[in-house]
């Protein structure tokens, strides 16, 4: 059991670690002259596509391919994830970063463990109990996360817009691993992942209304753009969200979700090698608290 849930957690840091380097991935984006809401409409584009074409193959090998769910209440659940996990949550995101600074929006977004574990409790309260322990690692996790993200420079610049987008985005991120609770106990990893990217895609055409234009196929055929799409599309959308999904299955949402709080550790490791940032004494001493916090939270699982 022990081999089992260390494998698991494996599997959850890889993922957050992918995650973590998609911030260098979309800042060359980004300079290629593509918009935040155009990188994740491609990727997810990328994604739904090859994951289709992978469930089309198995169900012509003798597997029912499943297209809807069994009830429509469980049709709006996946509605629901694609929103909180997909469209609304990247909008957001990145909207946010539009009105205040990447400090503020990563502080904020990455305490959503925090929110994940008091709704969790709160909707499951026969089942979900938080201990004085959980709750202390979860704390010292989120405090080290905070020490990683500030680096030393404890000055906030308030932007009540910036702030506000970047709270939305936690709390739709907590309300997706409160949803996916729900949807694994009914239907496997690889069909909701499939509907997560269906409707985060269909739920995000009203921004195209309001705001039309998508890149160009001179800049979507750039060797440099080809890859980075691809990797944000394949593995960092497509093979990640499959683990993730899958992890939450295994270890529950509320270990699982702990995890964010090493986002920010893997972003400065990947901007250290890919773009020569610094790695100071302040993300020691983060990080430090961060995996001190974790094994207090999972310690209590057992």
């Amino acid at each position: 059991m022990a081999q089992s849930r260390l494998y698991y957690h494996v599997v959850a840091f890889l993922t957050v670690a992918v995650w973590g380097s998609t911030f260098v991935f979309t800042k060359m984006l980004l300079t290629a002259g593509i918009s935040p809401v155009q990188i994740f409409t491609l990727r997810f584009i990328i994604a739904y596509v090859l994951l289709l074409l992978w469930q089309l193959l198995v169900s012509n090998r003798g597997r029912r391919m499943q297209w809807m769910c069994d009830t429509p209440a469980d049709e709006w659940l996946m509605v629901a994830l694609g929103v909180t996990g997909g469209s609304a949550y990247f909008l957001a995101e990145n909207s946010a970063m539009l009105f205040t600074t990447a400090t503020n929006t990563s502080l904020i977004v990455c305490s959503c463990p925090l929110f994940a574990m008091f709704l969790i409790a709160a909707v499951y309260r026969q089942t979900e109990h938080i201990s004085r322990v959980q709750l202390a690692g979860s704390l010292m996790a989120c405090v080290g996360m905070a020490v990683v993200v500030l680096n030393g420079h404890f000055v906030l610049h308030l932007s009540p817009v910036g702030d506000m987008l970047a709270f939305v985005a936690c709390i739709c991120w907590a309300v997706y691993s409160l949803l996916m609770k729900r949807a694994a106990e009914r239907y496997s990893t690889i069909f909701i992942t499939r509907k997560v990217f269906f409707y985060g895609l269909l739920t995000i055409i009203p921004y195209y209304i309001i705001e039309p234009g998508f890149p160009s196929m001179q800049t979507l055929t750039r060797p440099d753009v080809m890859v980075n799409l691809l990797f944000l599309g394949v593995v960092a959308s497509m093979i990640c969200f499959l683990l993730w999904n899958w992890v939450i299955r295994r270890l529950g949402a509320m270990v699982a979700t702990n995890w964010v709080y090493f986002n920010p550790i893997t972003t400065i490791i990947f901007a250290w090698w890919l773009l020569s940032e610094k790695i100071t004494l302040w993300f020691a001493i983060g990080s430090a608290l961060i995996i001190t916090g974790m094994y207090l939270c999972e310690r209590r699982q057992r």
